[in-house]
C-alpha cells in the first residue's frame, strides 16, 4: 500500500521572496534553440533505445 503524500511545506521570509523570483525567471528560447534541444533529445533517445534492446534482447537469449 502507498504511503500518503506529504503536505509542501510553506516559505517564509528570504525564501519566500526568492522562490517568487525564480517563478517570474522565465527563459525563452529561440526557434533554433528548441530544434536543436529536440534533435539532441531524439539522439539520445536513439542511443538509449539501441542500448535498451541490445541488453533485453541478450537477457532473453
Amino acid at each position: 500500500m502507498a504511503r500518503p503524500i506529504r503536505e509542501t511545506p510553506i516559505l517564509y521570509g528570504k525564501d519566500a521572496k526568492r522562490f517568487v523570483e525564480e517563478m517570474k525567471r522565465v527563459e525563452s528560447l529561440t526557434p533554433e534553440q528548441r530544434k536543436a534541444n529536440r534533435e539532441k533529445l531524439q539522439a539520445e533517445n536513439a542511443v538509449l533505445d539501441k542500448e535498451w534492446n541490445l541488453t533485453y534482447n541478450a537477457l532473453r537469449g
